[in-house]
């Protein structure tokens, strides 16, 4: 076991607290997985090779990348108790679902991580259905009284 997850039971670290920090690590890891293993190797050298080809695809995949690692370094600083890890968790899903929307509706270019649709409002109903798990993560954090005693004791 690591020392984060030791520090946190030792520290008497709520229930919900510890699903959501487990439920963010392993929802991002997994779906890496996932997509690797859908796509293969060549697709995948392939969508980072399109990605590279101009400056706004590529700055868009960076940003996709530091997100992806500012949300596990969020889930394991809100594991100890920080409450900046759970915010910064927060404010990492409004720049996702605010980037995918206007992806996905056309606002913005390149198009990287934009979801299909025929029309907006089944392109935003698809985008918020994917966010499904991660709201249930937010609540987690902020819902339960245990949750919330714990981040403000902190």
């Amino acid at each position: 076991m690591s020392e984060t997850l030791k520090n946190a039971m030792a520290n008497s670290t709520p229930a919900p607290v510890m699903v959501a920090g487990i439920a963010i690590i392993a929802t991002r890891c997994l779906s890496v997985l996932m997509l690797a293993n859908e796509l293969g190797y060549d697709e995948m050298a392939n969508f980072v090779h399109r990605s590279a080809q101009a400056w706004d695809s590529t700055l868009i995949f960076i940003a996709s990348q530091l997100i992806f690692l500012f949300e596990l370094r969020c889930a394991f600083t809100l594991l100890r108790g920080s409450n900046r890890g759970r915010w910064g968790y927060v404010m990492a899903q409004i720049i996702v679902l605010g980037y995918m929307l206007m992806a996905s509706v056309g606002w913005i270019y390149p198009e990287i991580f934009s979801i299909p649709g025929e029309t907006n409002a089944q392109i935003i109903h698809h985008t918020l259905m994917q966010k499904v798990p991660d709201a249930l993560v937010l609540l987690l954090l902020f819902v339960p009284p245990s949750s919330r005693a714990f981040f403000r004791a902190r």
